[in-house]
């Protein structure tokens, strides 16, 4: 039975996917949880530096040094009814793991909830869109990740946006960040289908013109952040670092602009081998801001 004593939700089926590991404020049980967190391990199509399998305690960690009242929001996220149901078991496969987020994430969805997912590779972003069919995309990325198939597997890390688009159609997907692009994608007959946005446009134009421009009436949009889409000054820790990035208080904005509005939350591609701890932290941090922004909004 659910908290109201009459609909039945799925505590016990997704407690049989999960470790035991736990996030600072994640004071909540399942039944009553408004956000629940929940890692996936999983790098094995990670095509330059893998760890990412490391990332979500290595967050849960970082996470310990926060204070739960987050000052710029006035929000005690100890009463925010978070819930962490720890790591996700996976395999070698990407197919396995990817059904497997798309299996827990449809009981999140389907129960009310908010999913926050700590990566792992992007490749299990995936597995949750799969049930947002009506849903609007925005993404936090360095790359364009529109391969159709990379070194033969079609849910490689590299061909995110190009599954997404698949499942969502043509004008539901806003990629910002965007500076690395092969000829193969950029000459794609779907390329137009997704909003490319450089984060060089970004820089010129400033963040909150990009916003307006960018802004629709969709009320459910799931929001997808890899850290590579942040200039490694800010997130050295990233699996495919790449050079003239957006500022940290950029994707802040983005959050902060369209947290009443998402449904789904997740932040991958970290490394933490090859992080200076700032990473890590920065993905603790903006955890708590989609958390407090959309706490505040529902209060207002």
């Amino acid at each position: 039975m659910g908290s109201d004593g009459k609909t039945k939700d799925h505590a016990s089926e997704l407690s049989d996917f999960f470790s035991f590991r736990k996030i600072a404020d994640a004071t909540s049980r399942y039944e009553s949880a408004k956000y629940v967190i929940f890692g996936v391990p999983f790098d094995g199509t990670s095509s330059f530096r893998r760890g990412s399998r490391l990332a979500p305690d290595s967050i849960r960690l970082a996470y310990d040094n926060l204070e739960s009242y987050e000052f710029s929001y006035g929000i005690d996220l100890t009463s925010s009814r978070i819930c962490d149901l720890g790591n996700i078991s996976v395999t070698e496969s990407a197919s396995e793991v990817v059904d497997s987020v798309q299996t827990v994430t449809q009981m999140i969805f389907s129960d009310g909830k908010i999913p926050i997912m700590l990566g792992g590779e992007h490749s299990v972003t995936v597995g949750a869109v799969r049930n947002l069919k009506d849903a609007s995309m925005i993404i936090i990325d360095a790359h364009s990740d529109f391969r159709d198939e990379y070194m033969g597997n079609p849910l490689n890390h590299a061909c995110v946006t190009r599954r997404a688009l698949e499942i969502l159609g043509k004008n539901k997907i806003c990629s910002i960040g965007t500076r690395s692009v092969s000829k193969e994608e950029r000459e794609s007959k779907l390329w137009n289908d997704v909003t490319f946005i450089p984060a060089a446009k970004v820089k010129k134009e400033g963040i909150d013109r990009i916003i307006k421009e960018i802004d629709t009436s969709a009320d459910r949009i799931y929001f997808s952040i890899d850290i590579d889409g942040i200039d490694p000054a800010y997130a050295p820790g990233a699996g495919t670092p790449e050079p003239y990035g957006l500022m940290d208080t950029d994707v802040r904005s983005l959050i902060d602009h369209f947290s009443e509005r998402i449904i789904g939350f997740d932040i991958v591609e970290i490394t933490p081998v090859y992080d200076n701890g700032n990473t890590s932290m920065l993905a603790a941090k903006l955890i708590q801001n989609f958390i407090a922004s959309n706490e505040q909004k529902s209060k207002t």
